[in-house]
């Protein structure tokens, strides 16, 4: 079920593949839940929508409606927070000393709308210091091609972003965009290991829109600050 399954310090971060559980319904988040040994009501998702809204949760925040953002941030151990994709790059978010965690949805527009640096910022603003980030399987920026307009309008907000594919057409390297934006806010970036399945594009193992179409699944990023 995992990409990779990561204590460091006070949170445990997790990337999920598309066996065991598909992510984008509640089968899926009862058997994560199970794995996980909780209870599915303390794994918190979001509706997302491709912004850079940043949600705070603990205990007492309502579950339903689900929170419309892009990241999910809480100092509260127990809880698992959750952001899913099928293409868009997922992120983990921590201070592992002091035990505040985040996810992070960041797709092409929430990656131009800088949705990884303001939860760094919200982090910081509730006292996190040393931050961490994991960045979890996406689409390349050789699979992920998009219009020569798109990558320039893209790009010039976040140069890093520019690639070109394999046949030499204009792409986009969302995770390269995101980890510059980490790497300017100062922000230490784990990469995952070079045997773990990484492009959603390429490997069956994972979850891609772009690849499956409309019925693919979801993967996703999760964080749980630990007691």
């Amino acid at each position: 079920m995992f990409v990779l399954d990561t204590v460091s310090g006070r949170v445990r971060v997790a990337f999920t593949n598309r066996h065991g559980a598909d992510l984008a319904g509640a089968v899926g988040l009862a058997r994560l839940a199970e794995v996980l040994g909780m209870l599915v009501e303390d794994v918190v998702v979001m509706q997302q929508v491709h912004g850079r809204a940043v949600a705070l949760v603990d205990r007492a925040t309502p579950r339903a409606p689900m929170p419309v953002a892009d990241a999910l941030v809480t100092s509260t151990p127990g809880l698992a927070l959750l952001a899913r994709a099928a293409d868009c790059v997922p992120v983990a978010l921590a201070d592992p000393a002091v035990g505040i965690a985040a996810v992070v949805h960041s797709g092409r527009e929430g990656t131009a709308a800088g949705v990884a640096p303001a939860t760094v910022e919200v982090m910081r603003a509730r006292g996190a210091g040393a931050l961490e980030a994991w960045i979890g399987p996406r689409v390349c920026g050789s699979c992920y091609e998009v219009p020569a307009e798109l990558r320039a309008e893209v790009a010039a907000v976040e140069p890093a972003t520019w690639s070109t594919t394999r046949t030499g057409t204009p792409a986009l390297d969302l995770a390269a965009g995101v980890r510059a934006q980490l790497l300017r806010a100062g922000v230490g970036v784990h990469e995952l290991p070079d045997d773990a399945p990484a492009c959603t594009m390429e490997s069956p193992d994972l979850f891609s829109h772009r690849r499956q179409g409309a019925g693919s699944g979801r993967q996703g990023v999760l964080v749980q600050v630990l007691m």
